[in-house]
């Protein structure tokens, strides 16, 4: 007791104490700091593969960063990425409407860009994911129509999405400029990914509103009426067999009138 006591007076201690502190605090930091990239890591092999990253930060600096910024964190031009998570870069750089051509109110699909392939899309989802988490793609069991309930999709299709979409998915004008898309051309993994990630105008339907296996019912309903042949022949908007008796009444009576047009100026002309 007594040589410990001494040992806390003597001159030097205070130094002891402080070096030991130091050193504590070096312990810590180094174990958080191998801690931390460890979680990067799991994050990222979560989205894809370590590599995807690399090469993904590299597609987004040469053809993403201008409008997103250089570390995604967003611009005047272009929102942030952080959060938005793969499924959002799938759904936009495959469908074609990312990289945008030019601002406006609705980004609209087109052939994607030359250098965006199966590859590319993997790589660039992979590297945003790792940004910070969010939805990621779906799998193939996820998205597969033929496992889907077309009956139960369709009354699903019918409560949520006929406001905008159409009955059959054949889209319509909102406010704004803006518009709701056809989903005929939309992949079943695109039409997956838009409802977890809401683009543009679209409202996020997540698993709590609706549930993977509700959302694959949905797909096989779409998938379902397109692929059904077209019973009014003209398309309008596959309203049913009436297309083609409304297309009939159109244009006959247009006939009819030119011809009693045509009947009156002759008579005219004969006087």
């Amino acid at each position: 007791m007594n040589r410990i006591t001494a040992g806390r007076r003597h001159p030097l201690a205070r130094y002891a104490v402080l070096l030991l502190a130091l050193g504590l605090i070096g312990g810590v930091y180094t174990v958080a700091l191998s801690i931390s990239p460890s979680r990067q890591a799991d994050a990222a092999i979560a989205s894809g593969r370590a590599d995807d990253v690399a090469e993904g930060k590299k597609l987004f600096e040469q053809s993403c960063s201008s409008c997103h910024g250089l570390n995604a964190e967003g611009t005047a031009q272009g929102p942030t990425l952080v959060g938005v998570g793969a499924a959002s870069v799938d759904f936009q750089v495959s469908s074609g409407r990312m990289p945008l051509a030019n601002p406006g109110a609705q980004a609209p699909r087109k052939p994607p860009a030359p250098w965006v392939n199966e590859d590319t899309v993997r790589q660039l989802a992979a590297y945003v994911q790792s940004l910070g988490g969010g939805p990621a793609i779906p799998t193939d069991e996820q998205v597969d129509a033929a496992k889907g309930d077309k009956s139960k999709g369709g009354e699903l299709f019918r409560a949520n999405c006929i406001q905008c979409h159409n009955f059959v998915g054949s889209g319509g004008a909102l406010t704004q400029g803006k518009y709701a898309p056809p989903l005929h051309d939309a992949t079943e993994r695109q039409i997956y990914e838009a409802m977890i990630t809401g683009p543009q105008a679209m409202p996020v339907f997540n698993d709590s509103i609706i549930t993977p296996e509700q959302k694959r019912d949905m797909i096989a309903y779409i998938v379902g009426v397109r692929e059904e042949p077209n019973p009014g022949g003209a398309g309008l908007g596959r309203i049913g067999p009436v297309t083609e008796g409304l297309v009939a009444w159109v244009v006959g009576l247009s006939l009819l009138s030119l011809a009693a047009i045509w009947i009156t100026a002759k008579r005219r002309q004969a006087k």
